[in-house]
């Protein structure tokens, strides 16, 4: 299934479950719309990488659970970029161009969070799981199909696209705002390993350093929620 595919059947239950929390439940509870601003990264000491940014958009709903407790469930379309740096050892006439290639990795979220309210409705504390399904790493421009990465003598730039695709994150925030109007600042850590497909990849098996290929994703998450 496609990621494409897979967001909107993710949406589709995701309003199917709004609509029965709103007949079962007369406590505050909203339906919303959200995006974001993104800061993404790879924690790793196999490539040398460099900060990218990025968008985020989807739907969101947060109601009451227990006196200052609330809860937030959401399903987003994430797009993130960042640089690993390379090499053009192939090509003299380049002058041996060396520079962070740009990658792009698209995924699908749904996320569960407790909150705690300091200030009820206008002010939270969030944190929870997030359940992240990516798609391949892909090279931005392919005329750098052929770039070495760093530290490699023969790891081209398009031999590592083919991440691991199911992740587990723990988010944790802040919210704050009014009623119908929050804005937000959330850290994501990707607990598994980005790269642990690449350990199982006979053509990289050359490559694969001392306790095998490591990488778990960082992104800061800087976005507003509009409730309905």
């Amino acid at each position: 299934m496609s990621l494409k595919n897979l967001f909107f059947v993710t949406i589709s239950l995701f309003f199917f479950s709004e609509i029965t929390a709103q007949r079962n439940y007369d406590e505050y509870n909203q339906l919303g719309i959200f995006g974001g601003f993104n800061i993404f990264d790879i924690n790793t000491s196999n490539f040398n990488t460099n900060s990218g940014n990025g968008f985020s958009a989807g739907f969101v709903t947060r109601g009451d659970v227990y006196n200052n407790f609330d809860l937030e469930y959401g399903v987003s379309f994430h797009q993130n970029q960042l640089g690993i740096f390379g090499r053009d050892f192939a090509n003299p006439l380049n002058n041996f161009d060396e520079q962070y290639i740009n990658y792009e990795l698209s995924s699908v979220q749904v996320k569960l969070l407790g909150g705690y309210n300091i200030i009820r409705h206008h002010l939270s504390i969030d944190a929870g799981p997030v359940l992240n399904v990516n798609g391949k790493l892909k090279l931005k421009d392919e005329s750098f199909n052929n770039y070495v990465l760093d530290g490699y003598d023969t790891l081209k730039a398009s031999d590592i696209d083919n991440v691991s695709r199911v992740h587990f994150h723990l988010a944790t925030g802040i919210t704050a705002g009014l009623k119908n109007f929050k804005v937000n600042a959330q850290y994501q850590y990707g607990v598994s390993n980005l790269f642990d497909r690449f350990n199982d990849q006979e053509a990289l098996s050359s490559s694969k350093p001392e306790g095998g290929f490591k990488g778990n994703t960082s992104t800061i998450i800087i976005g507003a929620y509009l409730y309905f």
